[in-house]
Formats: structure tokens, sequence, C-alpha cells
């Protein structure tokens, strides 16, 4: 039994050698270690601006309570909704 090693990146595993296997080929993947490492992560690194202004949602305190919907008021000065 051959075994060819690689990475996984955005979910798809990544091989050193990318000509060891033909396209089509049938795997069984094992990862060698645990996936959990200390420090960023890869997949943290990776994250989308969308998905990481998300994470800070909800987390400024002292804004008024129409602040989403009137944001454009209190930067801007155009009218409220």
């Amino acid at each position: 039994m051959m075994t060819c090693r690689g990475r996984v990146s955005r979910g798809v595993v990544v091989l050193d050698d990318p000509t060891a296997l033909a396209d089509g080929t049938c795997v069984q993947v094992q990862p060698l270690q645990e996936a959990a490492q200390e420090g960023p992560s890869e997949e943290k690194a990776l994250l989308s601006l969308s998905e990481k202004l998300l994470r800070l949602a909800g987390t400024v305190n002292g804004l008024p309570a129409d602040m989403a919907r009137n944001h454009d008021h209190y930067l801007h000065g155009h009218p409220k909704k």
C-alpha cells in the first residue's frame, strides 16, 4: 500500500506530491495528529472579512437602540427612518 502525505487546505486535501495519485483514485484519509493546535489555526486565518465582522456583531456598548436602522442619520446627518 502506498502512503502519500499532504495537508488540508479549505477542506481539500492537498498532496505534497500532486502527481503521486491519478485523478479519480479512491483514498482513505487518516489524520496524523490532532487538529487542535496552540495559536491561531489555518482555518481562523482564512476567515472572510464578513465572517470576521460577524464575530464583532453586538459587541459594542452605548450605541442608540436604533443604530442599525438609522446609521446614516448618526454617521452622516440624514433624516431618521
